[in-house]
């Protein structure tokens, strides 16, 4: 288990740091940052100074040197009470005139409201977290249900209108979908279904107060949740007509066990591998997929944060966003191998 969690933390660290690389040449050179924080009337020198402030001042190789050691966990400082303040160490080891210092990373401050960029994401990951879960639990739950009831009546009604209804939701992207359930029940509908096109989880009311509007999470939920649904019904559909002809299916229905019992305990649990595969690459996509889904719907989130700082050309947001959601694929693909493993006690971690 330990050397499985250390390759994967190293495979993990190293994709980070190739994210890391290559957002920072991508976003370098998009924009002025002096101009976009200070207006277009600033004098020469307060631009210089803000350059030098800002590492802009140096060779692109070494701007590139301080924007890995800001993101670093584990990072070299020059020794100084503005560091410390700055960057917020948890512990610093003195090397002379610097310090090796373990800290938060440092996403910088935002072009246009200055405020801390880890700030500014922390407070909209949330949002996005519990859309994408409400997306994927509902996904999983409706199609693992779904498959099983295709794979028990093969060839049947069922199986047909349901694998029909599968491929026209694979064939459907995530934001069409979403202006579709927008138009049709947040619009046309709203009086019957209550639910509105746009709004986020939390919305102020008449007192300023922000109040929590769980049914502006539905439709977005939903959105995201189609392909993935449609995807979970036809694989759980294959592997549980797969499993259920193996011997062990057999041999415990000629024990006498209840169908019920052989279904959800001997075949569901058997099928299941390939689905939780398939759910960590659908999660991954739904928290992708959900920066469209948020502008539809004006859910403020941290796609809705992202594609504003994209038009806004607020670039430490923009970079801090794609680390923040790289770093969540990371973890996902760490958990799916332990679920994989938990699932199929064949499959030995050590060896993975």
């Amino acid at each position: 288990m330990f050397s499985f969690l250390l390759k994967r933390l190293l495979y993990g660290g190293l994709v980070l740091w190739g994210v890391a690389t290559i957002v920072f040449f991508l976003f370098n050179g998009l924009g002025d940052p002096v101009r976009l924080t200070q207006g277009q009337r600033t004098d020469v020198a307060t631009v210089e100074a803000i350059r030098k402030e800002l590492g802009l001042d140096k060779p692109l190789w070494q701007q590139y040197i301080l924007y890995l050691n800001d993101i670093s966990p584990i990072a070299v400082h020059e020794a100084s009470e503005e560091n410390r303040s700055k960057y917020q160490y948890a512990l610093a080891l003195p090397l002379g005139r610097q310090e090796l210092v373990l800290k938060k990373p440092y996403l910088r401050r935002s072009y246009q409201s200055k405020r801390l960029v880890t700030e500014v994401l922390t407070e909209a990951l949330p949002k996005t977290l519990i859309l994408g879960i409400t997306a994927m639990l509902l996904a999983t739950f409706i199609g693992i249900s779904l498959g099983i009831i295709a794979a028990l009546r093969p060839f049947s009604i069922w199986d047909n209108s349901i694998l029909v209804t599968s491929i026209i939701g694979i064939s459907q992207p995530s934001y069409f979908s979403g202006i579709i359930l927008a138009l049709v029940f947040g619009y046309w509908l709203h009086d019957y279904t209550g639910l509105n096109y746009t709004g986020g989880l939390y919305e102020m009311n008449d007192y300023g107060d922000e109040v929590l509007h769980l049914r502006n999470l539905i439709l977005p939920a939903l959105a995201l949740g189609i392909r993935p649904i449609a995807i979970i019904v036809q694989l759980t559909r294959a592997t549980m007509l797969e499993t259920l002809s193996q011997d062990f299916v057999r041999t415990a229905r000629a024990k006498g066990l209840p169908e019920k019992t052989v279904i959800i305990r001997h075949a569901l649990r058997n099928a299941l591998n390939p689905v939780v595969t398939a759910l960590s690459g659908w999660l991954a996509a739904i928290l992708t997929g959900a920066y469209f889904i948020e502008i539809i719907f004006d859910y403020k989130g941290l796609g809705f944060v992202t594609i504003t700082a994209l038009n806004n050309l607020d670039m430490p947001i923009a970079m801090g966003s794609i680390l923040f959601t790289a770093v969540l694929f990371v973890c996902i693909n760490i958990v799916t191998d332990l679920l994989y493993g938990w699932l199929d006690p064949r499959v030995s971690l050590a060896k993975t």
